[in-house]
């Protein structure tokens, strides 16, 4: 089984950034996509980005030019880079990770933008 551990979300004013972190059990090299979505409330979840294994990446139009995914396969982990945040940005953030088979999700890290 593997372990995907969320952190780095928080409150944070309009205008503001934070970097998320997805730590992951075992060697993100054997996933051939990782990638973070977000479940606003009373919203269904939707991709925010998503990065693949030869760092090929792709955006929701509405993070594009803010959001920057990014990968460390020597920490195993992958971060969100989040700036000008806006407060319909707000929602808990999920780490994902793909195999041909499954999928693996975290618990989740709650972003809220508000002043």
């Amino acid at each position: 089984q593997v372990q995907l551990v969320e952190s780095g979300g928080g409150l944070v004013q309009p205008g503001g950034s934070l970097r998320l972190s997805c730590a992951a059990s075992r060697s993100i090299s054997s996933f051939y996509a990782m990638g973070w979505y977000r479940q606003a409330p009373g919203q269904q979840r939707e991709l925010v980005a998503v990065i693949t294994g030869g760092d090929s990446t792709n955006y929701a139009d509405s993070v594009k030019e803010r959001f920057t995914i990014s990968r460390d396969n020597a920490k195993n982990t992958v971060y969100l880079q989040m700036l000008s945040l806006k407060p319909e940005d707000t929602a808990v953030y999920y780490c994902n990770a793909r195999t041909a088979r499954n999928a693996y999700w975290g618990q989740g890290t709650w972003v809220t933008v508000s002043s």
